[in-house]
């Protein structure tokens, strides 16, 4: 992944989705991204019903994947993530829940719906930078087939 804290270029430009209520959140994930070597279209949705109006509105043109936090007003992630499944139009997004939840049971529930991976949002800065460049390089490398459970969460390791 990378070498001594250093990225290694992903070539493909991505077309990014972060559907993300909390402000410093996406402002976090908008910094990582600026300081990784990828160029990426980053667009941002603060709720599950901006995020649906738009996904339904642009289904033949859908973005590489979206990182779809759980917790959001309005319709939060798991009705989200439920539309996104239901509808052949849209059942192919790769679905990256980005979420602090450590419930297992949520988790369990998001692997169920068929979400591609979970990552777990860090404290450290390092380890956030090293997990949002491990998915990306998975979407880039287009290694999206939905996981075994040993593989949904998405570590540093």
């Amino acid at each position: 992944m990378e070498n001594a804290n250093r990225f290694e270029p992903i070539r493909r430009k991505l077309n990014i989705i972060l559907a993300e209520d909390d402000y410093d959140d996406r402002l976090l994930f908008e910094e990582v991204i600026d300081e990784l070597p990828v160029s990426v279209d980053l667009i941002t949705f603060n709720n599950g019903d901006e995020l649906m109006e738009w996904l339904t509105d642009n289904k033949n043109n859908l973005p590489d994947a979206l990182f779809l936090d759980l917790n959001m007003p309005r319709k939060n992630g798991f009705a989200a993530l439920g539309e996104i499944k239901r509808d052949t139009k849209l059942q192919d997004l790769p679905v990256i829940i980005f979420s602090t939840t450590t419930n297992s049971e949520m988790i369990k529930q998001v692997f169920k719906d068929a979400a591609h991976f979970y990552i777990r949002k860090p404290a450290n800065y390092l380890e956030l930078k090293k997990l949002i460049y491990k998915s990306l390089k998975l979407v880039a490398d287009k290694e999206l087939d939905l996981p075994g459970k040993e593989s949904f969460m998405l570590t540093t390791d």
